[in-house]
């Protein structure tokens, strides 16, 4: 009998990952749920653990690379209703994991509530964008963050509140696997100064990076006070490409993926990219985007 019967309905096998990723590259995952609800999630979570088969939380896919060998292990989408769930009240949302964050800063926004204007043109889900604390120039999640539920690999749920949450650069300190909700505690505000704001910050983004094309995100975190997209561009590596991937040549710490690229393109010009820097600066870059 194999491991998921009884959840045939939300696992398939030997599923495409690509297209659920910003990059658009990558192999299949061996196999791919998505849970309806957070007990269907803590049920399958232990029957995974059970048969010590390794996890991967997919959001959105926009700071993510997965190898063109795919993914040995279960990938776990948390994208149906339950946990996009959205409810804002006085001044307070709390939204599920899989919710959609530049959807919801216009939604908070147009309610008059700000605070989460600030990741306006990130693009990613509420779970994703908690664990690594997103952010910028502008401001980062984690300034907002109430509370936290949270579950963990034995399917145990529970909150982590404010006094207990740790966020730092690209960093949270929530172990648990999985982010089911959070609450966020925003300021009551005007609904078309904030919308407004959103749109600038929007647009600012638009303008430095490179939205509209195949790409991650920052490739690497800023390293010892030094933007690392600054280091990048200062080795002269602006457009340099490998394979079908490419240095942006509109911001150095964008890899940009091109028709035909391959995952395999990606982490080479990573590799070169880290290396350069290294030789130049002395300065060993981290990368920022995650590899599966």
């Amino acid at each position: 009998m194999v491991w998921y019967a009884d959840f045939e309905t939300i696992v398939k096998t030997d599923a495409p990952l690509a297209s659920r990723t910003w990059f658009g590259l990558g192999g299949p995952a061996k196999y791919f749920i998505a849970p309806r609800t957070a007990g269907e999630l803590a049920a399958v979570v232990c029957r995974l653990r059970d048969n010590n088969i390794p996890m991967y939380v997919l959001g959105a896919g926009a700071n993510l690379l997965i190898r063109d060998q795919g993914v040995d292990g279960a990938v776990i989408s948390l994208h149906e209703p339950e946990f996009r769930d959205v409810d804002i009240s006085e001044r307070h949302v709390r939204a599920g994991a899989g919710a959609d964050v530049p959807r919801l800063v216009l939604q908070c926004a147009k309610a008059g509530l700000g605070g989460l204007e600030c990741l306006a043109g990130i693009p990613g889900t509420v779970g994703g964008e908690i664990r690594m604390n997103a952010g910028g120039v502008f401001g980062n999640i984690g300034s907002r963050v109430l509370a936290a539920r949270v579950m963990d690999t034995h399917g145990r749920i529970y909150t982590i509140a404010r006094d207990d949450l740790v966020f730092d650069y690209r960093r949270s300190n929530i172990n648990a696997k999985f982010i089911i909700q959070a609450t966020f505690e925003l300021v009551p505000d005007d609904p078309q100064r904030l919308v407004s704001r959103v749109k600038e910050i929007w647009m600012y983004k638009r303008n430095t990076q490179p939205l509209a094309e195949s790409s991650a995100g920052c490739i690497f975190r800023n390293a010892n006070g030094f933007s690392a997209g600054a280091l990048i561009d200062q080795a002269g590596l602006k457009g340099v490409s490998v394979g079908r991937a490419q240095v942006s040549t509109r911001h150095a710490n964008f890899i940009v993926a091109r028709p035909g690229a391959t995952a395999a393109d990606v982490l080479a010009l990573i590799d070169l990219i880290r290396r350069r820097v290294r030789e130049q600066t002395n300065v060993l870059l981290e990368t920022e985007v995650i590899i599966w």
